[in-house]
């Protein structure tokens, strides 16, 4: 049975992708985990394939087992696996709640983690593994910066484990967008600390762009060439002169 994992499908990212490859290719079932399993069911109607909603609180260990034991019976091919669950807070970093940002780092990277050593024994030569990364992977961001540090472990992990990964033929690419419109900032934004969006993109862009390049063979994906050009400057300007640029946006400095 082969078949695309996708985590935090029920929204944003993760349902973008959910739709992109069902439209695209060809599976016999699409998993979809998220806690919503209304917003999972309702993926059921609007995909070819057939979908198996997986109502799975990731930050919670017990669904580990849960989804390890499902795969231990059902034995497929993962041809796809999409990490898109995570969440972030803007703020403070002081006056933020310190289990919630906790809890950050136990979605965006543990459960991330995770998924991927659970998934790997079942993959074969030609599959893929989409981490979802973020702008913020490549540079410190003050007032963002248990979500941005987050997110840099996505990055070096993700192209590490490609490496790992090449001789099995498994690709893996960390998706690092830009601002994105999704419900992602109704729960991020914890106050008005971080206030400057320069430009935003849809998720179907940031998709459609992340399985180009993982056509190309390439292990991180940025759309839009400003951003490109952002990724290129944060490598050779002092760290210390990027992160004031960005408190300087914020009405920081």
């Amino acid at each position: 049975m082969k078949i695309a994992v996708i985590t935090g499908a029920s929204s944003g990212m993760g349902r973008e992708f959910v739709y992109a490859l069902d439209r695209d290719e060809e599976f016999d079932e699409l998993w979809v985990i998220a806690r919503r399993e209304d917003r999972l069911r309702e993926l059921q109607s609007k995909c070819r394939a057939r979908v198996r909603p997986l109502a799975l609180d990731l930050q919670d260990r017990a669904s580990f087992a849960a989804y390890r034991a499902l795969l231990e019976s059902e034995k497929p091919e993962i041809s796809v696996l999409v990490n898109a669950a995570g969440f972030g807070l803007f703020g403070v970093f002081t006056e933020m709640d310190m289990d919630k940002q906790l809890d950050i780092i136990d979605l965006n990277d543990r459960a991330l983690t995770a998924m991927c050593h659970m998934s790997i024994p079942y993959m074969a030569a030609g599959s893929r593994i989409y981490n979802m990364g973020s702008m913020s992977s490549w540079q410190p961001v003050p007032y963002i910066n248990v979500y941005g540090a987050s997110k840099a472990y996505v990055l070096s992990f993700s192209r590490a484990l490609g490496v790992e990964l090449e001789k099995q033929g498994i690709r893996v690419m960390a998706v690092c967008p830009g601002w994105i419109k999704t419900e992602f900032f109704s729960h991020a934004i914890h106050d008005n600390t971080v206030n400057y969006f320069n430009r935003y993109y849809g998720p179907e862009q940031v998709v459609a762009k992340a399985l180009k390049d993982m056509k190309r063979g390439k292990d991180a994906s940025v759309l839009g060439f400003p951003e490109r050009m952002q990724v290129r400057l944060v490598k050779l300007l002092p760290v210390k002169m990027v992160m004031n640029t960005w408190c300087r946006q914020q009405g920081k400095k």
